[in-house]
């Protein structure tokens, strides 16, 4: 660690504290050249790997593009904010989980889904509908029955 005063590249940790919270660590350091301390904190740093969606375009993960997407299925519809913010955030866990630098955008998809699916069978038809781009009544009526199929399958 570089010293803030003198920049010289010769520290010593004096201290190490966590955090109340636990998820940072504060270190108490002195520069052994000019003898002045100072304090830096250690985090961790979790990147989202990057969205790969149909047409092969790469951007990075957006959690807002994400909580949209659960805004616009579940619009008036009755979902409270923490059952919301925890469907996302579970989906973004899953995202997390797999590891790699990159995500293809139908999976990410199918995870809103599956999250739609548990919350409102509404909203699910509502996403599943522009997501899969529905082109008739047919397509409406087997995702109805998928959610009928689902709904006797969770008894």
């Amino acid at each position: 660690m570089k010293c803030p005063f003198c920049k010289g590249h010769d520290t010593q940790v004096v201290d190490t504290r966590e955090s109340e919270e636990g998820d940072s660590i504060r270190r108490r350091r002195r520069c052994v050249s000019c003898d002045k301390r100072f304090t830096t904190f250690e985090t961790v740093e979790l990147r989202m790997p990057q969205v790969v969606k149909h047409n092969g375009i790469r951007c990075e993960f957006d959690v807002e593009k994400l909580r949209t997407s659960f805004k616009r299925a579940l619009h008036k519809r009755p979902v409270s904010t923490q059952m919301v913010d925890a469907a996302i955030d579970n989906v973004t866990q899953k995202i997390y989980a797999l590891g790699e630098r990159e995500v293809d955008s139908r999976q990410v998809g199918e995870w809103v889904m599956q999250a739609l699916l548990k919350l409102d069978k509404v909203a699910y038809i509502r996403f599943a509908s522009v997501y899969k781009s529905f082109q008739d009544v047919g397509d409406f009526a087997d995702a109805v029955k998928a959610v009928r199929t689902s709904r006797t399958g969770d008894s």
